[in-house]
């Protein structure tokens, strides 16, 4: 239940007490985790396990993250009812310790989807996290008026999450510039695939980009990103912070090995359907039950070997020196 941090490389320190100040348009920087949902497995009923949820905010909040994203798809959220959501909110914000955070939004009804804003617009949320409508395939005119009306109704700013490949919807960039300018639209989690997406809204600086595909997270950071919002931080996390900490500390040749001794894990981590694998080596450390929702299925056996030895060989390479008071 520890986690492991590197030490140095060729002499530089990873770890430092202080974070370089950073110029970015809000404050959606940093690595932030994209909290699994812990279940227990009660007959034929899985619940949603509280106290599991609970050791796990614990267990991450001084790990070097810069916050949670809770109900987000690695969340499983679209398995959870709105009471059972507000229920995790809830667990999450109490146990944050100060830690701020985002929760995931996502629908297709608008009127049901701006209902459920109003219920978030009652608690201490550093943002909302939502994707564009999924299934029905709006036109961009449509995709605009969507998020535009939700920033419009939310307390809290608006993080877009564009993931083209689970909606349906692509937001191009000319649409994205566009929701650049609302006052209430700070960030994206950029899952779109599109480098010279990427590219120019870093270089627009009106949102936060955020590395959304764990594989990009080096090549955003490098490129001006503001951080990651990335499942793989689930394993290690003191390690993509320090690699967020050295690109803006110009310390690439760091990043760099971090990064590439990082990405065995991460391709094990999404070698079967996300959050399976996540799920199986938690539960390999004792902090919760190998349990998801149907569809979603346990990961093998074997993938779950893979991974323990994954992370055991970065451990041995770096050291194992607690990153969490947990």
């Amino acid at each position: 239940m520890q986690d492991a941090q590197p030490q140095s490389i060729s002499g530089t320190p990873i770890f430092s007490a202080t974070t370089p100040s950073l110029s970015a348009p809000s404050a959606f920087r940093g690595i932030w985790l994209p909290l699994i949902t812990p279940f227990s497995r009660e007959g034929s009923h899985t619940p949603v396990d509280h106290a599991a949820l609970r050791r796990l905010v614990a267990h991450y909040r001084h790990s070097g993250i810069a916050g949670f994203v809770i109900c987000g798809t690695t969340g499983e959220a679209a398995a959870l009812d709105d009471a059972e959501q507000l229920a995790v909110f809830e667990t999450v914000l109490t146990e944050a310790d100060n830690l701020p955070v985002i929760a995931g939004l996502a629908g297709n009804h608008l009127g049901h989807t701006l209902a459920r804003l109003d219920t978030f617009n009652a608690l201490p949320l550093a943002g909302v996290l939502t994707p564009a409508p999924y299934y029905i395939r709006p036109s961009q005119a449509g995709l605009t008026d969507w998020f535009q009306t939700l920033a419009d109704r939310s307390r809290a700013p608006l993080v877009l999450y564009d993931i083209p490949y689970r909606t349906g919807a692509t937001l191009t960039l000319e649409t994205l510039l566009t929701l650049a300018g609302h006052g209430n639209i700070r960030g994206i989690k950029d899952c779109g695939g599109n480098a010279h997406t990427t590219q120019r809204l870093i270089a627009d600086g009106r949102l936060s980009v955020l590395a959304g595909e764990d594989h990009q997270l080096l090549s955003t950071l490098a490129m001006g990103g503001q951080g990651a919002i990335i499942a793989s931080s689930h394993c290690r996390p003191a390690h993509f912070a320090a690699l967020y900490r050295a690109v803006q500390s110009q310390q690439l040749d760091v990043a760099r090995v971090l990064f590439h001794a990082l990405m065995p894990v991460v391709k094990l981590l999404f070698a079967e359907a996300n959050p399976a694998p996540v799920k199986a080596w938690l539960a390999r450390e004792g902090l919760l039950e190998d349990v998801l929702r149907a569809p979603m299925t346990s990961a093998s056996p074997a993938l779950a070997q893979q991974l323990v030895d994954a992370i055991a060989a970065i451990d041995a390479a770096f050291g194992a020196k607690t990153a969490s008071a947990a």
